[in-house]
């Protein structure tokens, strides 16, 4: 994967997904080739914003492949665990 896009939604993944392989202005719509590959469950919207945050801060592709490789097993996945 050359680009990651790192996001939070109050909503539903798949319809924020089907948002950004839409007709709209911004970073997502260079590309329509988006594809699902890691996310997690958080208690509050205050901490999705939070986490987004700390992954935005890495400016690291191989940390984010790395957190993506390690939870690839499964569609869903907690920080903690």
């Amino acid at each position: 994967m050359d680009k990651f896009y790192i996001g939070h939604t109050g909503g539903n993944v798949n319809d924020r997904l089907k948002k950004h392989l839409t007709e709209h202005d911004g970073f997502t719509a260079k590309s329509k080739d988006w594809q699902l590959v890691f996310t997690e469950v958080h208690e509050s919207k205050a901490l999705a914003y939070a986490r987004e945050l700390q992954i935005k801060g890495w400016k690291s592709k191989k940390m984010i492949q790395k957190l993506i490789d390690k939870h690839s097993s499964t569609s869903s996945a907690h920080p903690d665990g």
